[in-house]
């Protein structure tokens, strides 16, 4: 006898229109949602050293507070390459205004030959006006160290799931006597996570290193920091490349001129399209089980959802909501196949090879 029950097509229909809203329900709660997520994000990537320190019979109050510390320090050490390097560019803007000057009547005489009006070349340049450009980025940098609540909030939060995190295994042996399949999808999750950052952060270093490189051969000023920029920028998947680019090639621009700046964009483009976009799939596919499609729709999935930090924290959200609908549910294995990367993971193909020769 059939079991009664909604029509299948009524089913997904509500199960999309149910999805909407909460999508926006979640993008309305983003001022929550984006610094809960940054914060435990930021916990689960540092927690491995509680349970090290506490192998090795540190004190509990000992191994806790060291785990605050790292904590403390991979926030503190983000944002502060990410604000020193707003503040040093901002620095830098009024060095070149001489040749901001020359720029910018090499590009009006250009507008004119192009048959804009007196008007319209003056409304142009306003907006390229480098005096302009400076002060817009001293306004991001006194927003970005003037949202007091915000900070004092995300700080708060670091304290107290870092407390809570000291009892997270207790937790998951608690949903493992009920939920062993729930268990089981939350802590590949938490190692799928950090092999991601793994990865990630290896390839950072090697941008960076490359970047540095390159502009310390062609005499862009701080070099360095800049490659530093590029790493952190790293983390924000396919387009963070971007972000790490606009300093050096501005500063290309007004120090060597329009073939300067070029020569930057293209061999930023080519090394962080070779170590960003081609090299890491391979090895972050085997990290996390996603396919490249799905690693760059989330990226501007969660952008759009929570902001600027949900770019960033875009693949471990990704992964959270796959151990919870996909890899805890048997039913929706199949699932797998439309989010997993087509060639399957090198850690999969050993352990067939490993089983093939032990019944052989």
């Amino acid at each position: 006898m059939p079991t009664p029950g909604f029509p299948r097509g009524l089913t997904v229909i509500l199960g999309v229109a149910g999805a909407l809203i909460a999508l926006l329900a979640l993008r309305e709660l983003a001022w929550l949602l984006a610094p809960v997520s940054l914060a435990f994000m930021i916990v689960l990537l540092v927690y491995p050293l509680h349970a090290r320190l506490r192998n090795r019979r540190f004190p509990s109050w000992l191994a806790l507070l060291l785990l605050l510390v790292a904590i403390y320090a991979v926030v503190i050490g983000l944002v502060g390459v990410l604000v020193f390097s707003i503040a040093r560019l901002a620095g830098l803007l009024p060095a070149y205004s001489a040749e901001a000057t020359a720029l910018l009547q090499r590009v009006s005489a250009l507008l004119l030959e192009l048959g804009l009006g007196p008007n319209q070349v003056r409304s142009v340049l306003r907006g390229l006006d480098l005096n302009r450009l400076a002060g817009w980025l001293t306004t991001v940098l006194s927003s970005a160290l003037s949202f007091g609540a915000n900070v004092i909030f995300l700080l708060s939060l670091l304290l107290f799931i870092g407390i809570e995190s000291t009892g997270a295994s207790r937790r998951l042996e608690f949903i493992a006597r009920t939920r062993p399949r729930v268990a089981d999808a939350l802590r590949n999750f938490a190692h799928k996570s950090r092999r991601f950052i793994a990865v990630t952060t290896l390839f950072a270093v090697i941008v960076g290193a490359a970047d540095t490189v390159f502009l310390i051969l062609i005499g862009i000023p701080l070099a360095a920091l800049w490659g530093l920029l590029a790493a952190v920028c790293n983390y924000i998947p396919y387009v963070g490349f971007i972000i790490g680019a606009i300093p050096p090639a501005l500063l290309a621009l007004l120090g060597g001129g329009w073939r300067l700046m070029i020569i930057v964009i293209v061999v930023y483009i080519v090394l962080n399209s070779l170590l960003t976009t081609l090299l890491p799939p391979y090895f972050v596919g085997d990290a996390v089980e996603l396919s490249m499609v799905v690693t760059l729709v989330s990226v501007v999935f969660w952008a759009w959802v929570l902001g600027p930090i949900g770019a960033i924290l875009a693949v471990p959200l990704t992964l959270l909501i796959k151990a919870l609908i996909i890899d805890s549910d048997p039913r929706a294995a199949w699932a797998q196949a439309l989010v997993g990367p087509t060639k399957q993971p090198r850690s999969a193909r050993w352990r067939n090879v490993r089983q093939m020769s032990s019944t052989a």
